[in-house]
């Protein structure tokens, strides 16, 4: 019986199981300050290491991965699975998150990289800790090829948990191969846009899934190759884009792009720029591609999903879905069909859906609101702060109130300005019913290291402010 036209076709599961390392032993995936690591040697250094972790976590059935440096990150992820053990991956390594999700996961034991010299030191080792060794390197690189080595498709890959920006953290399990099937979509809009190897610059941690997405993955699974670390002021951005070849890519955000542009740094040329974690502005976006030369694409997706979507934002407010993606709209939010997923998704996003399949978010359904029979939606408050002058960042929330009467808070950067001044403007495009009340001055917003703005943080914030 064929299929009906909105049902995705199931992906041919031609291999199985998948490999660890996409091509031969003397592909270049990893860039560091020695230049690039072949996968020969990475395939190498994870075989001991899990060697280590038999040893180190004879009693742990999951490693909690805390590695900053991105190909220990990689090493660590090689070796967990070499071992039959899934990656945790922390929201941060904030060290109340980290006891949390150890106390989570009892059979888990953390693994950091901070007895490195170029190691970032943890505020507090967690309570199970064991610090990377030093020395794993083997002595040869082995003789088998990348594909030799191989990961049953049904093994649990990855536990990756939410920002926490709507919520409590929640946890969603990941299969080898659904990232085998999700990232060889997110490998072909490189395609669309080129001819690799590609060479990438992430400032998104790895423990994120778009991190984890576009820096592991893509180097891990395709003809791309990484540098290991992660900048984060621009001339750092600039340096690491300088040590690499073209065609060039840079996986990075909205807070991080804007500083770059800000900077007014010359650049090496870019082919590309992959932008998510937060709305990337159009006029931002316009900004980045008249200044780079680059194309700017911004990624849709979530923990729950990967990457569902892309859109060219400065030149247009629809998104593309991801091919065999099916999104079904209501009002309860969104429901994600994809090849790499089990079973259906329900996001909380509202979304109006083209007949093509194209879409456009309309919001969170937790964003939208309605006071004294008035129907708003947080997004829309939260540009309008964003558009008045001198506003460089803000969020606009509900915090937690016993009254019955729905208040909203806001939090602004907005150096020099005065938060009276800046209610009396919003009144100018605001109903007075949906004004935040308070609004307050901060010098920067309680953003991660992705630029979330988690729930706890923001009324943290607000209570400190008060």
């Amino acid at each position: 019986m064929p299929l009906k036209p909105e049902q995705p076709a199931a992906p041919a599961r031609v291999q199985d199981p998948f490999p660890l390392a996409f091509g031969e032993r003397a592909r270049a995936f990893c860039w560091g300050a020695e230049g690039p690591l072949s996968v020969g040697r990475y395939l190498g250094e994870a075989h001991a290491l899990a060697d280590w972790l038999d040893r180190e976590a004879a009693g742990a059935t999951e490693v909690l991965n805390l590695c900053e440096d991105r190909y220990r990150f990689l090493l660590l992820l090689g070796a967990a699975l070499l071992t039959g053990r899934p990656n945790l991956l922390p929201s941060s390594r904030a060290p109340s998150v980290v006891e949390e999700m150890l106390a989570r996961h009892p059979d888990a034991l953390a693994v950091g990289d901070d007895g490195h010299a170029d190691g970032v030191r943890l505020a507090q080792r967690p309570s199970r800790y064991r610090s990377m060794p030093v020395d794993a390197s083997p002595a040869d690189e082995p003789a088998q090829g990348a594909h030799s080595v191989q990961i049953a498709g049904d093994q649990l890959a990855v536990v990756g948990y939410t920002s926490g920006s709507s919520g409590i953290p929640a946890p969603h399990r990941k299969s080898w191969r659904q990232f085998h099937l999700s990232t060889a979509e997110n490998l072909s809009l490189l395609d669309d846009v080129g001819t690799g190897p590609w060479h990438v610059v992430a400032t998104v941690p790895p423990q994120h899934m778009y991190g984890m997405e576009t820096s592991v993955l893509l180097p891990l699974l395709g003809s791309v190759c990484i540098h290991r670390s992660r900048p984060f002021f621009p001339a750092d951005i600039i340096h690491a884009l300088q040590q690499m070849p073209a065609p060039r890519v840079l996986v990075t955000t909205p807070v991080h792009l804007r500083s770059l542009i800000g900077a007014g740094l010359p650049n090496p040329p870019l082919a590309l720029i992959l932008s998510a974690t937060a709305p990337l502005p159009q006029a931002l976006a316009a900004d980045a591609e008249r200044l780079t030369g680059a194309r700017v694409l911004e990624l849709f997706g979530s923990t729950e999903t990967c990457v569902i979507g892309h859109r060219q934002t400065a030149r247009t407010e629809l998104w593309r879905p991801q091919p065999g993606v099916l999104l079904d709209a209501g009002d309860e939010g969104t429901s994600v069909t994809a090849p790499w997923l089990p079973q259906p998704v329900l996001l909380q996003d509202r979304m109006q859906v083209e007949p093509d399949g194209s879409f456009r978010l309309v919001g969170r359904c937790s964003d939208h609101l309605e006071i004294a029979g008035k129907r708003a939606s947080l997004i829309d408050i939260t540009q309008r702060l964003l558009a008045l002058p001198g506003v460089e960042d803000a969020a606009v929330f509900v915090p937690d109130s016993a009254g019955a009467v729905t208040r909203l808070a806001a939090l602004v950067v907005a150096p020099g300005q005065e938060a009276a001044a800046l209610v009396a403007a919003l009144r100018e495009t605001v109903d007075p019913v949906f004004l935040p009340r308070p609004l307050r001055l901060v010098s920067r917003l309680p953003r991660n290291e992705t630029d979330k703005l988690p729930r706890q943080a923001l009324l943290d914030a607000l209570g400190r402010v008060s």
